[in-house]
């Protein structure tokens, strides 16, 4: 089995579930590497894979080169995705194995996922979504096999960052990652842990910090200045797809 693995929790239960059943060497975990992720998270998901004695290929995927990515619409996920699976099928046709992704049970009715639907298309398998097993019960069957991935919080692509309808380019994502990362050291020199963060490039050079409570709350006590030159920079609490709220706006 290739499994689509970026290191999240739910990638990472099916790696782990995949390697019990099959064993090692009938599993290889595949993360994609592109401007679009975030280099923090490449250390520790490449330390997974190794934990668990299996084969990691880092195929170089180039959603940027497609227009429909690039645009950065509704539909940004189903390019992202569609490029993900394309690059990965061949992987898997050499050894005859199918490609699975972290599709979860929650995931299928989510009202907005059209990653989901290019993945389908493709024949990709979604294991945990056939077992109908939640987020929640991911977590906890992960936390059972003390995964150190029970509790990790969600992630996302940094062109999740960007607004709906500017365009994505790999000077923009380059820096919203280096606004992540100044802020993320800017907390941590204050001992202040950071569990959620998001730097959402909102367009015109407008930028919102978005963090847990606790982090947010010394963050708006002492801000950056000029944070990577973002002329105008809000902040506020953490919240997972607040840029889907656009979406009603563009349509």
């Amino acid at each position: 089995m290739v499994v689509a693995y970026s290191g999240g929790a739910d990638s990472a239960f099916l790696l782990a579930a995949a390697v019990r059943a099959l064993g090692p060497d009938r599993v290889v975990a595949a993360t994609a590497y592109s401007p679009s992720l975030p280099a923090i998270e490449r250390g520790p998901a490449r330390d997974f894979v190794r934990q668990l004695g299996v084969e990691l290929l880092t195929p170089t995927t180039h959603e940027l080169d497609r227009e429909g990515y690039r645009a950065n619409g509704s539909d940004r996920c189903y390019h992202c995705k569609a490029e993900l699976i394309d690059t990965l099928l061949p992987v898997g046709e050499a050894r005859g194995w199918p490609v699975a992704t972290g599709t979860n049970a929650d995931d299928a009715v989510a009202g907005f996922r059209p990653g989901i639907a290019a993945a389908s298309e493709r024949g990709a398998i979604t294991p945990l979504l056939n077992a109908g097993l939640t987020k929640a019960q991911v977590r906890q069957a992960s936390r059972d096999w003390e995964l150190p991935t029970w509790d990790k919080p969600a992630a996302a692509c940094l062109s999740s960052r960007i607004a709906y309808g500017t365009e994505v380019t790999p000077a923009a994502l380059a820096r919203v990652e280096r606004a992540e990362t100044a802020v993320r050291r800017h907390l941590t020199s204050k001992n202040v842990a950071v569990i959620d963060l998001r730097v959402r490039d909102l367009g015109q050079d407008r930028a919102r910090v978005e963090l847990d409570p606790s982090a947010l709350a010394a963050y708006e006590a002492d801000p950056i200045d000029r944070l990577e030159d973002f002329v105008e920079v809000s902040s506020r609490a953490f919240r997972s797809g607040s840029m889907n709220l656009e979406l009603t706006v563009l349509n």
